[in-house]
């Protein structure tokens, strides 16, 4: 079968002239700069007006084991599709030096318009390694109207809770702020949401917070139109901290990247009649535990839901022939449809203890990505795990800047395709699960918050 680019793979464009070379080497150089000069400046962002702007910034280097940078024959193919199966016979693996800068800043605006009200707008994007993290799409783009009596209501581009919270503070602090919080089957941006958060409850001697976000995705669908649903709820009392949610969609982009956007069953609604509809979910629970000043217990566990979404070609005339497809029986049929999806389900689960003596903090970690239920005849990667440990160091220098050291490794169940929760066979560590089981790495970083 010959070669066929993804979909969803953004188009890399012409060369860069000497004008756009120089605002992407500006952009890279920014949070770099800004974490350089952490220890100089404030951390309790700036205000003026009515106006806020917060901000973060990190820069981290790694030395990391097993890495076989294009060792897949097609390297910007997607995993669900068979071809992107193939490897490279005899490509060198061996350790590597990567690098990473994120900068993300916050720019809100809030007005009291009288009565108990106040209105607010948020505008918000981040850029990695210099460039859009997320080409094509906002983190956060929206305006709210809130009441103390009433709670909340936002509307616009807004962070998913599923993936946030996942991400931070639960991943972030015990180092798998990728591995936890961009896996499984959730989604983590909206594109055309609304978000009602009612009051605080007071509730089993604690605050209560709930939640809910729905989300129509991209609107040129009119066959299969998207939908998402997230509830969401807070529980807090004393030193115990909960959070839960549950996704449930119909019709977004099917995937195993839970930090990805929710939008259509692919990028051209033209292709709506030729498809098949598909749905994901998740429900998630993670908590975080006090045990005493200088001990913290943190854990989460996931359940994830796919219905599978079969394969087919949508434009054999366009570079992007075929559809986003998931869990595929290729060159098999059923009840007459030919390439299959199937539908798989999975649990994932971590667990961390975080440890602070003053300006010192140091963490070990475990988490593991399950193997999959499915009832598909091929090997998609169900029957494959995968699990990590992380152990790391952080020192606050001070006025929003922090240091920090971290080693971490990742032991795959068999050789083969990644599981069904990850979002491509090397992802979140470079180890690619169909050449090696296991790998490691070590990292250094800085990170400064305004």
């Amino acid at each position: 079968m010959r070669t066929r680019i993804s979909a969803t793979t953004p188009d890399t464009g012409p060369a860069e002239g000497p004008s756009s070379l120089l605002r992407r080497t500006l952009r890279l150089a920014l949070p770099l700069l800004l974490v350089g000069c952490g220890s100089l400046l404030g951390a309790q962002g700036l205000s003026y007006g009515p106006f806020t702007l917060n901000a973060f910034a990190k820069g981290e280097w790694g030395r990391n084991s097993n890495q076989g940078a294009d060792a897949q024959l097609y390297p910007l193919e997607n995993k669900q599709r068979v071809w992107a199966d193939q490897l490279v016979v005899g490509h060198p693996y061996g350790t590597e030096t990567r690098h990473v800068t994120l900068f993300q800043p916050w720019l809100g605006v809030k007005f009291d318009i009288g009565g108990g009200f106040k209105l607010s707008a948020l505008v918000s994007q981040r850029w990695r390694d210099g460039n859009n993290d997320i080409p094509g799409f906002m983190y956060e783009e929206n305006v709210a109207i809130s009441h103390e009596n009433y709670g909340s209501l936002r509307i616009g581009k807004m962070t998913t809770r599923a993936w946030s919270i996942a991400d931070y503070p639960y991943g972030t602090n015990v180092g798998l702020a990728d591995q936890w919080g961009a896996s499984g089957a959730g989604y983590g941006l909206n594109t055309r949401a609304i978000r009602y958060t009612a009051p605080t409850l007071d509730f089993n001697e604690g605050d209560l917070v709930l939640e809910g976000t729905y989300d129509r995705g991209t609107t040129a669908f009119k066959i299969h139109k998207p939908r998402f649903i997230e509830l969401y709820g807070q529980y807090h009392k004393g030193d115990l901290v909960v959070d839960a949610m549950i996704q449930d969609t119909r019709n977004g982009t099917p995937m195993a990247w839970g930090h990805g956007p929710f939008t259509g069953l692919t990028p051209f609604p033209k292709d709506d009649a030729k498809l098949g509809g598909s749905g994901q979910g998740i429900a998630m629970v993670m908590a975080r535990y006090e045990l005493n000043s200088r001990w913290q217990l943190s854990g989460g566990l996931r359940r994830n839901h796919w219905s599978g979404a079969y394969a087919v070609i949508t434009d054999p005339n366009a570079p992007a022939q075929w559809n986003d497809m998931f869990n595929v029986n290729w060159d098999g049929t059923l009840n007459g449809v030919a390439n299959p999806g199937y539908a798989a389900t999975s649990v994932d689960g971590f667990a961390g203890l975080r440890y602070k003596w003053t300006k010192l903090s140091a963490w070990i970690a475990i988490e593991r990505l399950g193997k999959a239920s499915t009832a598909n005849p091929s090997e998609r990667g169900q029957s494959n795990y995968a699990i990590f440990n992380t152990a790391g160091l952080q020192y606050e220098v001070g006025r929003g800047l922090a240091v920090y050291a971290s080693l971490g490794m990742v032991a795959y169940g068999r050789l083969g395709l990644s599981p069904m929760s990850m979002p491509g066979n090397s992802a979140f560590t470079g180890v690619d699960s169909r050449i090696t089981k296991t790998g490691n790495w070590f990292l250094i970083g800085a990170v400064y918050v305004l």
